[in-house]
C-alpha cells in the first residue's frame, strides 16, 4: 500500500519540527513514528532522509527566506510557520517532483491542520512572493534544480 504524499509531508514536517528540540534517537523517534501515524518503517526512514536533505540546504533556505519575508525576521517567525516554511522552499527550490504551486497549497493546508488561521495567509504571502520572483506565473516545474 502506497502512503499518500500528503501524509508523508506530514511526517516530514513533524519530524522537521521536533529535530530542534533536543537531541532524539533516531531509532527511538522511527519506532515512536510507526506507532503512532500507523506507517511502516521504510516510509519513516524515508522522511529521515528526506528531513536530512532539507536540513542540508537549511542555511540556504533561510537566507532566502529572511529576504523573501518582509515583515518578520526569520528568528520571530513562529517556529510552526518556520517549519513549514523551509519544507515549502525546499520543495519548491530542490525537488523536482513537487510543481511550486502544489508546494504552495501544501504549504498552507500544513497551515490550517498544525498552525493559526493568521499563518496560512502569511505563509501563502511569503511563497507566493518567492514564486512570483523566481519564476514566470505560468511555469509549473521546480524553480531550481
Amino acid at each position: 500500500m502506497s502512503l499518500p504524499p500528503e501524509k508523508f509531508r506530514e511526517m516530514v514536517f513533524q519530524i522537521l519540527y521536533s529535530h530542534g528540540f533536543e537531541p532524539n534517537d533516531e531509532k527511538e523517534m522511527v519506532s515512536f513514528m510507526m506507532q503512532e501515524l500507523k506507517v511502516s518503517r521504510r516510509y519513516v526512514a524515508d522522511a529521515f532522509t528526506r528531513m536530512h536533505r532539507i536540513l542540508a540546504k537549511e542555511t540556504e533556505i533561510y537566507k532566502l527566506m529572511g529576504e523573501a519575508s518582509t515583515e518578520y525576521a526569520v528568528e520571530r517567525i513562529s517556529r510552526v510557520e518556520r517549519t513549514i516554511l523551509l519544507l515549502a522552499f525546499f520543495e519548491m527550490l530542490y525537488d523536482s517532483s513537487v510543481p511550486p504551486k502544489v508546494a504552495i497549497a501544501e504549504a498552507i493546508r500544513l497551515c490550517r491542520k498544525f498552525g493559526t488561521p493568521e499563518s496560512a495567509g502569511f505563509v501563502n504571502a511569503v511563497l507566493d512572493g518567492v514564486l512570483k520572483k523566481h519564476a514566470p506565473a505560468d511555469r509549473e516545474q521546480p524553480i531550481a534544480q
